[in-house]
């Protein structure tokens, strides 16, 4: 495997921790890259695209994974409720797609969960969003319901853990 540069990727050798803020340059990057697809599907454009990561990274609330040194993806944790865990953004860098990196984020996420004595992990997407419609089911999600946050027409999500 390799990344968009042409640098080989070993699946197996990458890290997930707690974001710090001298990765934010690089969340940020991924953000913008992951979601400008949907730039052209959406009248307005992708939260993940306007978020204020630091906020998430000074409240401990994202996790990165890192590979061969560079931050390939990350995944945003926002407790919801004393039983659930809001999976409230994953992305990876578009260049490291099929690497397995976004299941690896979203597995750490269920461990963090358990972690916190949660028994559900509850998730959005955007409704243009078909190729997260059709990943989440994968992942053992279900979907919940929709509606209009903040704009933004959501599809909702729940894993209920084990």
């Amino acid at each position: 495997m390799t990344r968009e540069d042409g640098e080989a990727i070993a699946p197996d050798a990458f890290c997930i921790r707690p974001a710090e803020e001298r990765d934010r340059a690089a969340i940020e990057n991924i953000a913008q890259s992951a979601y400008a697809v949907y730039l052209e599907r959406m009248d307005i454009k992708p939260f993940p695209m306007i978020d204020d990561y630091g906020v998430h990274i000074r409240n401990g609330n994202i996790l990165v994974l890192e590979a061969a040194g560079r931050v390939e993806g990350y995944v945003v944790l926002l407790p919801r409720d004393k039983d659930t865990l809001l999976l409230d953004n994953i992305a990876v860098r578009p260049g490291s797609r099929g690497t397995g990196y976004g299941r690896a984020l979203a597995g750490c996420a269920e461990e963090k969960a358990r972690s916190l004595g949660c028994r559900r992990i509850q998730l959005y997407t955007n409704e243009v969003m078909t190729e997260n419609l059709a990943w989440y089911p994968r992942l053992g999600y279900t979907e919940s319901h929709g509606c209009v946050e903040k704009g933004y027409r959501r599809v909702y999500f729940v894993k209920t853990l084990l």
